[in-house]
C-alpha cells in the first residue's frame, strides 16, 4: 500500500484539472493576447477562472494576477508594495514565514527599510501582544501568513487587522495563503488585508501557476516588466494550461474536504499517541481553531525525524520532516525553533500532510508503520 501524507509540499492533480489541461492543450492553446475569435474564446476562459479564484477568497470586486507560483506572488506583494513607499519604514513579518518570505528580508532592508520579525507562541501562533508593541506610525508593511507550512498553526488575521487599523493604519498587511486557500476559511473583503498570495499544486493543480489577489485601491508596481500582461503587473504570455488546471482543481475541490480532513488528522494523532506515549505534538491541538485541517507535526524522541523518514519510505509511507523547500539543507527547523522546541524534539519532527484524497485506510496504514518502526528504532539512540 502506498500512503502519500505530503501534501503540503504538493498534491496530486485531481482528475477535473488534468483534463482541463488535457482540453487546453489540444483545443485552447491560442494566445490570449491575440485578437481573433479562439484568442479571445481562451482570454474569456482566463478571466473565467480569475473571477472563480476571486470568489472563493471572497474577493469579490477586487483584482487577481496570475504568477508562475506562490514563491512569486509573495515577491510581488512584498516589493510591489514597497516600491511605491516614498521613504523607508518598518517592515513586520511573522518569524515563522515560508522562506518565500523571509528570504525577501535582507534585500528589504537593503533598500533601507527596517525589517522586524514578529514572535509566535509555543504553539506557532503570533504573539499579538509582542506585535502590538511592534507597530509603529512608520510602518509600512506586515507580512502574516495564514496557515504554518510545518505545524499548521492558523494566524490571527483579524485581530492583525484591528490592530494595524488602530495603530498604523497606512501599513498595507500581505497574507501568504498558500497552505490555506480553500482548506481554511478567508473573507478577504471583510477582512482589510490587501493582499493574499496562493498556489495551484497545493490544491491538486499543477506547478507551475499561482495567484495574488490584491484591493483594487492597493497600488503595485510590477517586478516584470514586457508586453503588459496581467493588466502590466506580470507580462509574458499566460499559462493558459496551468490557469485551465487551476480553475478546475477549485471548482472540484469537495465541499466536505475540510471536515473530512479535520477528522482524518484528529484519528491519525490519536493513533500515533495511543502507540507512542512518548509522541509530542508540535503546533496548536487538533481541536483548536487555531489548527489547519490538513498539517499534523509530531515528534518522536528519541528517533530522529530523517531515520523515522527512511523506514516509513520502505512500508510505502510518505511524510516530511518540515517545509519541502529546506528538506535537502537537513538543518533544525526555524519554526519549531522560534516556538521553543528543544533540540531533541526539533530533531525528531515529523509532518504528516493530508489533502480531500486522504482515506481512513491511509492514515491508519501510516500509523501503523510508524509504530512499528518506533519499537525497534527507539533501541537504538545515538550516544
Amino acid at each position: 500500500m502506498e500512503a502519500y501524507l505530503d501534501n503540503s509540499a504538493t498534491t496530486r492533480p485531481c482528475e477535473a484539472a488534468v483534463a482541463a489541461a488535457e482540453e487546453a492543450l489540444r483545443e485552447g492553446w491560442h494566445n490570449p493576447s491575440a485578437l481573433y475569435r479562439p484568442a479571445l474564446e481562451a482570454q474569456k476562459k482566463v478571466e473565467a477562472v480569475r473571477a472563480l479564484c476571486l470568489k472563493a477568497a471572497q474577493a469579490q470586486g477586487q483584482r487577481l494576477v496570475f504568477t508562475g507560483s506562490g514563491t512569486e506572488a509573495d515577491n510581488l506583494a512584498i516589493f510591489g508594495t514597497l516600491r511605491g513607499v516614498r521613504a523607508p519604514g518598518r517592515v513586520l513579518y511573522l518569524v515563522t514565514e515560508h522562506p518565500a518570505v523571509t528570504a525577501c528580508m535582507q534585500e528589504v532592508r537593503r533598500l533601507g527599510h527596517e525589517a522586524i520579525p514578529i514572535p509566535v507562541d509555543r504553539q506557532g501562533v503570533c504573539d499579538l501582544e509582542a506585535l502590538e508593541k511592534l507597530m509603529t506610525p512608520d510602518t509600512r508593511l506586515i507580512c502574516i501568513m495564514q496557515v504554518n507550512n510545518e505545524v499548521g498553526a492558523v494566524q490571527p488575521l483579524s485581530e492583525t487587522s484591528a490592530l494595524r487599523d488602530r495603530l498604523c493604519p497606512d501599513a498595507a498587511i500581505h497574507v501568504d495563503g498558500v497552505q490555506g486557500f480553500l482548506r481554511v476559511p478567508v473573507d478577504f473583503n471583510r477582512l482589510g488585508i490587501q493582499s493574499y498570495a496562493f498556489s495551484g499544486h497545493k490544491i491538486h493543480a499543477c506547478k507551475g501557476i499561482g495567484g495574488l489577489i490584491f484591493r483594487k485601491d492597493h497600488r503595485l508596481h510590477a517586478l516584470t516588466l514586457g508586453g503588459g500582461q496581467e493588466d502590466g503587473l506580470r507580462s509574458g504570455t499566460e499559462n493558459t494550461v496551468g490557469i485551465a488546471m487551476l480553475g478546475a482543481a477549485v471548482g472540484a475541490f469537495p465541499a466536505d474536504a475540510v471536515q473530512r480532513m479535520r477528522g482524518l488528522k484528529k484519528r491519525l494523532w490519536n493513533s500515533l499517541r495511543e502507540a507512542i506515549p512518548s509522541a509530542v505534538l508540535n503546533g496548536p491541538d487538533p481541536d483548536s481553531a487555531a489548527a489547519a485541517p490538513h498539517i499534523l507535526n509530531v515528534s518522536l524522541p528519541p528517533v530522529r525525524s530523517q531515520t523515522m523518514l527512511f523506514a516509513l519510505e520502505g512500508d510505502g509511507v510518505f511524510v516530511s520532516a518540515g517545509s519541502a523547500c529546506s528538506s535537502h539543507r537537513q538543518k533544525v527547523s526555524p519554526v519549531l525553533t522560534a516556538m521553543h522546541a528543544d533540540a531533541q524534539r526539533a530533531d525528531c519532527a515529523l509532518r504528516f500532510s493530508l489533502s480531500p484524497e486522504t482515506t481512513e485506510a491511509v492514515i491508519d496504514y501510516a500509523a501503523a508503520c510508524a509504530a512499528k518502526h518506533y519499537a525497534l528504532l527507539s533501541r537504538y539512540v545515538r550516544r
